[in-house]
């Protein structure tokens, strides 16, 4: 298992290197250019065509499986959860308050990144043999580009098979267990095998079901996770000054060590910060707009600034929420890391009651 700790150690040191984080962030800042900031002064009109895209009639119900609001819900159901959670509390272990500044700045851009996938998806999406409309990078490259670069839809096809192991199953449910596990005494192994039964029972209903299922939870659990976040700053609402200086002071200045924090330089906040905010956003990964292709619409553009709000959402509202709490009680100097952080975090302003919120 070390052996295996340590590869997987070495694989995340050069896929998260320089060259992955100038990519992810420079496509970013350069749709955001192209598009001449769009995505951001579109946010009320993004709001308001999610709200009405919660029910699709006419020519558009013919033209997909899900709703947009359904295709968001579930983009955003693999984004709100583990990677608010247990990503920005490892980010903020390992690079320091300072790593929040620089997943907002991955958001910023992220949104351009986000929208650009969909308009491609639901442009470039095919109906195959069933009826159903796919798509996603594998579709709008061999589409878009030609059959010549096919190959690459290939790869994106099989390494997000890999990944869908890598960071999907296995960091998800390893979170969901750890915490239920330290929380309620559950065996990692009887989690395990709940989760797994659950899952089957959505995915094997096809993309409607799952629309239909993140449709109605997805929502509840993030404005859950809301409220509880916001009456814990509420209560912390003296230390939220500090904190908001420790995010910038810490995003262009090396953090010291303290307590159980071993300190990061500013090269750690900003690898730390942009690694897990794509984790959360997924924004450049390739995945979301797979769920957005099977939106019920006809215009590639509107389910573009539907999809945008699900980066907005993600990072800039809630993992702000779960960085702040983390700051703010002071727990992020104890040494403890991930989902427990986080857990701790809210359980320090909520004896009693924060630790079982978060699990």
């Amino acid at each position: 298992m070390d052996a295996l700790t340590e590869m997987i150690k070495a694989i995340n040191g050069i896929v998260w290197g320089p060259m992955m984080l100038v990519l992810i962030l420079g496509v970013g800042l350069f749709l955001q250019l192209g598009l001449k900031l769009m995505p951001i002064f579109k946010l009320g009109t993004g709001f308001k065509l999610m709200w009405g895209g919660r029910k699709t009639t006419g020519a558009d119900k013919d033209s997909g499986e899900i709703s947009p609001f359904q295709a968001l819900m579930t983009a955003m159901s693999a984004t709100v959860g583990t990677g608010n959670i247990a990503g920005v509390a490892t980010a903020v272990f390992l690079g320091g308050p300072g790593a929040l500044f620089w997943m907002w700045c991955t958001a910023l851009v992220g949104m351009a990144t986000k929208f650009s996938e969909a308009v491609l998806a639901v442009k470039y999406r095919e109906v195959d043999e069933n009826g159903n409309h796919v798509g996603g990078p594998m579709y709008y490259i061999k589409n878009g580009l030609g059959k010549k670069w096919a190959w690459m839809g290939t790869m994106f096809a099989v390494f997000g098979t890999i990944a869908g192991f890598g960071i999907g199953n296995t960091v998800q449910s390893n979170s969901v267990a750890s915490v239920l596990e330290a929380n309620f005494s559950i065996p990692l192994w009887v989690t395990g095998i709940v989760l797994m039964v659950l899952t089957a029972a959505v995915l094997l209903g096809g993309i409607k079901r799952i629309g239909a299922v993140a449709g109605s939870l997805v929502p509840i659990m993030a404005i859950s996770y809301l409220v509880a976040g916001l009456v814990v700053l509420f209560i912390n609402v003296d230390a939220i000054p500090q904190a908001l200086d420790l995010i910038f002071t810490y995003a262009f200045t090396e953090s010291a060590a303290q307590g159980g924090f071993a300190g990061a330089a500013v090269w750690a906040a900003i690898q730390f910060g942009v690694a897990r905010g794509v984790f959360s956003n997924e924004a450049g990964l390739g995945s979301a707009p797979i769920a957005h292709a099977a939106s019920q619409t006809n215009d590639p553009v509107r389910q573009g600034l539907i999809a945008m709000l699900g980066t907005f959402l993600d990072t800039i509202i809630i993992c702000s929420i779960t960085g702040l709490v983390i700051i703010t009680s002071g727990v992020w100097t104890s040494g403890v890391s991930g989902a427990a952080l986080t857990s701790a975090a809210f359980a320090e302003a909520l004896p009693g009651v924060g630790n079982y919120i978060v699990a």
